[in-house]
Protein backbone atom coordinates (compact mmCIF):
# COMPACT_ATOMS: atom_id res chain seq x y z
CA UNK A 1 0.00 0.00 0.00
CA UNK A 2 1.53 3.29 -1.00
CA UNK A 3 0.65 5.88 1.74
CA UNK A 4 0.44 9.79 1.01
CA UNK A 5 0.31 13.00 2.64
CA UNK A 6 -2.01 15.98 0.83
CA UNK A 7 -1.29 19.51 2.79
CA UNK A 8 -2.69 22.45 2.13
CA UNK A 9 -1.30 25.99 2.31
CA UNK A 10 -3.91 28.22 2.78
CA UNK A 11 -6.25 28.28 6.43
CA UNK A 12 -9.14 30.04 5.16
CA UNK A 13 -12.25 27.96 5.53
CA UNK A 14 -12.76 28.48 1.46
CA UNK A 15 -9.72 27.59 0.24
CA UNK A 16 -9.36 26.76 -3.56
CA UNK A 17 -6.71 24.58 -2.75
CA UNK A 18 -8.01 22.81 0.21
CA UNK A 19 -11.01 21.69 -2.18
CA UNK A 20 -8.51 20.93 -4.48
CA UNK A 21 -7.08 18.59 -1.90
CA UNK A 22 -9.95 16.96 -0.35
CA UNK A 23 -11.17 16.12 -4.18
CA UNK A 24 -7.82 14.11 -4.14
CA UNK A 25 -8.67 12.33 -1.24
CA UNK A 26 -11.49 10.91 -2.98
CA UNK A 27 -8.88 9.96 -6.17
CA UNK A 28 -6.67 7.62 -4.71
CA UNK A 29 -6.01 4.87 -7.43
CA UNK A 30 -5.99 0.73 -6.14
CA UNK A 31 -3.38 0.17 -3.68
CA UNK A 32 -3.19 3.96 -2.67
CA UNK A 33 -4.22 5.55 0.31
CA UNK A 34 -4.31 9.85 0.50
CA UNK A 35 -4.54 11.36 4.14
CA UNK A 36 -4.60 14.84 4.72
CA UNK A 37 -2.05 16.83 7.20
CA UNK A 38 -3.05 20.38 8.60
CA UNK A 39 -0.10 23.38 9.04
CA UNK A 40 -3.65 24.61 11.78
CA UNK A 41 -1.84 25.53 14.56
CA UNK A 42 1.32 25.72 14.00
CA UNK A 43 2.69 28.95 15.54
CA UNK A 44 5.33 31.53 13.76
CA UNK A 45 8.65 29.72 13.72
CA UNK A 46 11.25 31.59 16.99
CA UNK A 47 13.93 30.15 17.66
CA UNK A 48 14.02 30.90 21.27
CA UNK A 49 10.19 28.61 21.76
CA UNK A 50 12.13 26.03 20.29
CA UNK A 51 15.34 26.35 22.46
CA UNK A 52 12.34 26.61 25.14
CA UNK A 53 9.71 24.79 24.42
CA UNK A 54 10.52 22.35 22.32
CA UNK A 55 8.83 21.29 19.23
CA UNK A 56 5.08 22.25 19.09
CA UNK A 57 2.65 19.45 19.05
CA UNK A 58 0.92 20.61 16.03
CA UNK A 59 4.10 20.27 14.37
CA UNK A 60 5.37 17.35 15.72
CA UNK A 61 2.25 15.43 14.33
CA UNK A 62 2.53 16.78 10.79
CA UNK A 63 6.55 15.56 10.90
CA UNK A 64 5.52 12.32 11.70
CA UNK A 65 2.46 11.95 9.35
CA UNK A 66 5.04 13.14 6.55
CA UNK A 67 7.71 11.01 7.71
CA UNK A 68 5.09 7.90 8.02
CA UNK A 69 4.43 8.81 4.12
CA UNK A 70 5.78 7.09 0.75
CA UNK A 71 5.40 10.54 -0.72
CA UNK A 72 4.11 14.15 -0.11
CA UNK A 73 1.75 16.17 -2.18
CA UNK A 74 1.78 20.13 -1.40
CA UNK A 75 -1.74 22.14 -2.40
CA UNK A 76 0.52 25.44 -2.76
CA UNK A 77 -1.45 28.88 -3.01
CA UNK A 78 0.08 31.97 -4.87
CA UNK A 79 0.53 35.11 -2.41
CA UNK A 80 2.45 38.15 -4.45
CA UNK A 81 3.88 35.90 -6.73
CA UNK A 82 5.58 33.53 -4.41
CA UNK A 83 5.15 31.34 -1.08
CA UNK A 84 2.83 31.66 0.95
CA UNK A 85 4.22 32.24 4.46
CA UNK A 86 2.18 30.29 6.61
CA UNK A 87 2.92 27.16 4.49
CA UNK A 88 6.72 27.95 4.35
CA UNK A 89 6.73 28.51 7.96
CA UNK A 90 5.28 25.45 8.73
CA UNK A 91 8.27 23.62 6.31
CA UNK A 92 10.59 24.97 8.30
CA UNK A 93 9.17 24.24 12.03
CA UNK A 94 9.39 21.02 10.29
CA UNK A 95 12.81 20.88 9.44
CA UNK A 96 13.79 21.49 13.29
CA UNK A 97 15.82 20.49 14.58
CA UNK A 98 18.02 19.69 11.41
CA UNK A 99 18.89 16.14 12.94
CA UNK A 100 15.50 15.87 11.51
CA UNK A 101 15.60 16.45 8.04
CA UNK A 102 16.56 13.01 6.89
CA UNK A 103 13.60 11.66 8.61
CA UNK A 104 11.17 13.92 7.53
CA UNK A 105 12.35 14.86 4.17
CA UNK A 106 15.87 13.26 2.42
CA UNK A 107 14.29 10.60 -0.26
CA UNK A 108 10.95 11.76 0.50
CA UNK A 109 8.86 12.13 -3.19
CA UNK A 110 7.21 15.74 -3.45
CA UNK A 111 4.46 16.49 -5.75
CA UNK A 112 3.36 20.47 -5.99
CA UNK A 113 0.31 21.67 -6.94
CA UNK A 114 -2.01 24.44 -6.45
CA UNK A 115 -5.31 26.44 -7.21
CA UNK A 116 -5.25 30.54 -7.50
CA UNK A 117 -8.36 32.78 -8.73
CA UNK A 118 -5.68 34.58 -11.02
CA UNK A 119 -4.77 33.39 -14.96
CA UNK A 120 -1.67 31.64 -14.34
CA UNK A 121 -2.60 29.21 -11.52
CA UNK A 122 -0.13 28.65 -8.82
CA UNK A 123 3.07 28.68 -11.28
CA UNK A 124 5.11 31.07 -9.43
CA UNK A 125 4.80 29.59 -6.36
CA UNK A 126 5.24 25.98 -7.67
CA UNK A 127 8.49 27.12 -9.29
CA UNK A 128 9.72 28.73 -5.91
CA UNK A 129 9.13 25.76 -4.02
CA UNK A 130 11.95 23.94 -5.84
CA UNK A 131 15.03 25.17 -4.16
CA UNK A 132 12.76 24.81 -1.01
CA UNK A 133 12.61 20.82 -1.44
CA UNK A 134 15.86 20.71 -3.09
CA UNK A 135 17.63 22.08 0.03
CA UNK A 136 15.64 19.55 2.27
CA UNK A 137 16.85 16.83 0.11
CA UNK A 138 13.22 15.66 -1.43
CA UNK A 139 12.98 13.58 -4.80
CA UNK A 140 10.50 16.10 -6.57
CA UNK A 141 8.17 15.12 -9.01
CA UNK A 142 8.06 16.29 -12.70
CA UNK A 143 5.66 14.08 -14.20
CA UNK A 144 2.78 16.59 -14.51
CA UNK A 145 1.76 19.74 -13.97
CA UNK A 146 -1.25 20.96 -12.00
CA UNK A 147 -2.19 24.40 -12.25
CA UNK A 148 -5.35 25.48 -11.64
CA UNK A 149 -6.36 28.78 -12.84
CA UNK A 150 -9.58 30.87 -12.94
CA UNK A 151 -10.17 28.57 -9.32
CA UNK A 152 -13.37 30.49 -8.43
CA UNK A 153 -15.10 29.01 -11.60
CA UNK A 154 -13.21 25.87 -12.02
CA UNK A 155 -14.47 25.06 -7.74
CA UNK A 156 -17.41 26.02 -6.49
CA UNK A 157 -18.95 24.89 -3.00
CA UNK A 158 -15.74 23.24 -2.40
CA UNK A 159 -15.97 21.37 -5.12
CA UNK A 160 -15.18 21.00 -9.02
CA UNK A 161 -17.42 21.95 -11.23
CA UNK A 162 -15.16 21.39 -14.15
CA UNK A 163 -14.56 17.58 -15.95
CA UNK A 164 -11.51 18.58 -17.38
CA UNK A 165 -9.77 19.89 -14.14
CA UNK A 166 -11.18 16.23 -12.50
CA UNK A 167 -9.72 14.29 -15.14
CA UNK A 168 -6.09 16.60 -15.03
CA UNK A 169 -6.28 16.53 -11.02
CA UNK A 170 -6.57 12.71 -11.75
CA UNK A 171 -4.09 12.23 -13.73
CA UNK A 172 -1.59 14.16 -11.43
CA UNK A 173 -2.66 12.08 -8.54
CA UNK A 174 -2.49 8.74 -10.34
CA UNK A 175 0.78 9.50 -12.33
CA UNK A 176 2.23 11.06 -8.37
CA UNK A 177 1.25 8.05 -6.84
CA UNK A 178 3.27 5.48 -8.75
CA UNK A 179 6.75 7.48 -8.69
CA UNK A 180 5.76 7.74 -4.80
CA UNK A 181 5.85 3.27 -5.22
CA UNK A 182 8.45 3.27 -7.06
CA UNK A 183 10.46 5.57 -5.50
CA UNK A 184 9.33 4.44 -1.83
CA UNK A 185 12.33 4.06 0.85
Amino acid sequence: MTRLVAISGSLRKGSFNTALLRAALTMAPEGTVIVEGSIRGIPLYDGDVEAADGIPAAVTTLKDLVAAADGVILFTPEYNNGIPGVFKNAIDWMSRPSTDIARVFSGKPFAITGASPGNFGTLLSQEAWLPVMRTLGTVPWFGAKLMVSRAGTVIQDGRIADEATEKKLRDFITGFAAFAAEHRR
